[in-house]
């Protein structure tokens, strides 16, 4: 899937903000953003630091969680001063920690959710490290790169990535405990053909929201990325109800 950069649709005063997944771009959400954007939903979704490029290496060279966060409070900024009081955000996978941290920090948002997200884990899942490399491969080709330095790239990023991985798991860790701080309501999405999610993950995040009032959503053939896979007209058909509901 082709990588695009950080979008910004202007329509109403109701805002939201939607986060794109590990080693992918907001192209991970630009067809639920048209769809909420004939809402007349104001939507917008950055990308994180060190991804949408052409290399892989920048994911790890440049990118962390911490600075993933940093993107996170600057496009809740950057909603704010476009004159939206009333904002939302939505995550899929590495996002939707990202917009649980964020529905805990920042108790005026009104809403969000998670699609697919491995907030609450069991342990880190080898899917994601696979799927990782076989990505960079994918872009690399993209991108045109002769065969021989995309061999020695992704030798350097399988050398390199555990780290990085390490580090998002620990962060998720710490979104977990604190899940009972949101009392926002919050939307959860997971798909039971999930092959990079346990697929019992949206129900764990659903248990420790012992504060929310949650929507939570099962679609029973729908593989890890709902926003674009077989379930997203029932997706985008279940979280236009729920926003309904809390703006």
């Amino acid at each position: 899937m082709a990588q695009i950069g950080t979008f910004y649709f202007d329509h109403g005063n109701k805002a939201i903000i939607l986060l794109h997944a590990f080693a992918s771009s907001p192209v991970d959400v630009r067809l639920l953003a048209r769809r909420l954007e004939k809402e007349n939903y104001s939507i917008y979704a950055p990308l994180f630091t060190g991804h949408g490029t052409a290399d892989f290496t920048d994911i790890i060279t440049d990118g962390s969680p911490e600075k993933w966060w940093q993107d996170v409070v600057n496009a809740i900024e950057f909603v704010k001063a476009k004159g939206k009081t009333e904002i939302s955000i939505f995550g899929i996978s590495l996002g939707g920690i990202f917009a649980a941290k964020a529905l805990e920090m920042y108790p005026e948002l009104v809403g969000g959710g998670s699609f697919g997200s491995p907030i609450v884990r069991n342990g880190r899942s080898d899917n994601v490290r696979s799927t990782f490399l076989q990505m960079a491969v994918a872009n690399y080709r993209q991108f045109k790169v002769d065969e021989g330095t995309i061999k020695n790239k992704v030798q350097w990023l399988d050398d390199n990535i555990d780290p990085l991985l390490d580090e998002i798991n620990d962060f998720a860790n710490g979104v977990a405990e604190d899940l009972a701080k949101i009392h926002q309501p919050y939307f959860i999405g997971q798909g039971l053909a999930d092959e990079m999610v346990d697929s019992q993950s949206g129900q764990r995040i659903q248990e420790k929201l012992i504060n929310s009032q949650v929507d939570f959503h099962e679609y029973p053939d729908a593989s890890h990325m709902i926003t674009v896979n077989s379930a997203h007209a029932d997706l985008e058909t279940d979280l236009k109800s729920f926003l309904n509901r809390i703006y």
